[in-house]
């Protein structure tokens, strides 16, 4: 086994700011705990937290990393103390964290699966935080079940072009919502049964009418603000809202009472600050229940741009410009 090296290059944030902000730096080699590998990473996803995190809008949780980044694809170069579920060389992707931006991270191993048969590592780095996030939402905490309906805002976010496949994948009926008839086109390729622009098209309207005034069972909503009572005001009795972000405010004035006469459940979460432990979980079930499918090819997840990892401000520049269909990644090794 090739000797590590003791230094890698990773992005820092110089100071919370825009995304000229983001630079590299020289970094040590992080040593993998008990229970840790540590991967070479070969990619990197971008997600909208890093950019909360480069504004300082979204700490690192308590002992993780400076270094942004929450998931990657690579290869095992050590193993912690203790781990015998990989090898050195294994192909793998992983949820951190932080410190996915760099040459090299390190990730619990509970948090680590393979890179599903046939994907390439680009393809690897962009599943973790995605899948998590949907499985964890959409599935355990909205409890999506087959023959439902199924509403995602912001469609043609790495988070939408997830949550849609695999709502379809698992026999949802699928609405979303979407700024661009580009985007809303993408949403329909990947599975959704009805894209609604909502620069053209108010989603309230449409959803009653097309599903009878019923309304939709499970929403997973990134938008916040004046999109959650309208939202509910077009959900079905007994039906599921999850907040997982807010591109609106948080804070809103809420009339309860459709929640009360309908039996709504309101509910949401974050991921990067929970315990090992519950991302163990989600990743047992991913990998039981959707990694086959994406080793079938029969869901996919849409690469929008890639760019080295000198070129994370150009990258962080795009998914601000908000014109990206799917997922950017860094490409580490080339």
């Amino acid at each position: 086994m090739m000797a590590l090296p003791t230094t890698m290059t990773a992005i820092e944030i110089a100071e919370p700011g825009g995304p000229e902000v983001l630079r590299t730096a020289q970094r040590p080699v992080p040593t993998p705990a008990s229970g840790e590998v540590l991967i070479k990473v070969h990619a990197a996803g971008i997600n909208r937290p890093d950019v909360l995190q480069r504004l300082g809008k979204y700490e690192p949780p308590p002992g993780a990393t400076d270094i942004p980044g929450l998931e990657v694809a690579g290869t095992i170069a050590a193993l912690g103390e203790g781990v015998t579920e990989y090898a050195v060389g294994d192909r793998v992707c992983a949820l951190l964290a932080g410190g996915g931006y760099a040459e090299y991270a390190t990730a619990p191993v509970p948090q680590v699966l393979p890179i599903p048969e046939g994907l390439s590592f680009e393809e690897g780095a962009v599943l973790p935080e995605t899948f998590f996030t949907v499985w964890s939402n959409v599935f355990d905490r909205g409890r999506l079940k087959e023959g439902e309906t199924f509403l995602v805002h912001g469609g043609s976010s790495g988070i939408g072009m997830t949550a849609i496949p695999l709502a379809k994948a698992f026999g949802a009926r699928v609405f979303t919502t979407a700024g661009s008839a580009e985007k809303c086109a993408a949403c329909v390729e990947a599975g959704a049964d009805r894209a609604i622009n909502y620069k053209e098209e108010d989603f309230v309207e449409v959803i009653k009418a097309e599903t009878g005034g019923r309304g939709v069972d499970v929403v997973l909503d990134m938008v916040g603000g004046d999109y959650i009572p309208r939202t509910i005001s077009v959900m079905a009795t007994e039906g599921r809202h999850v907040s997982i972000a807010f591109l609106q405010s948080p804070k809103i004035a809420l009339n309860f009472f459709p929640v009360m006469l309908k039996r709504l459940t309101l509910t949401a979460s974050t991921l990067r600050s929970r315990p090992v432990a519950d991302k163990a979980a989600i990743a047992a079930q991913l990998r039981e229940k959707v990694w086959p499918l994406l080793a079938e090819r029969r869901i996919e997840s849409r690469i929008f741009a890639s760019f080295a990892l000198d070129q994370a401000s150009e990258a962080h520049a795009l998914m601000e410009s908000n014109r990206h269909i799917g997922k950017i990644v860094l490409k580490v090794m080339i």
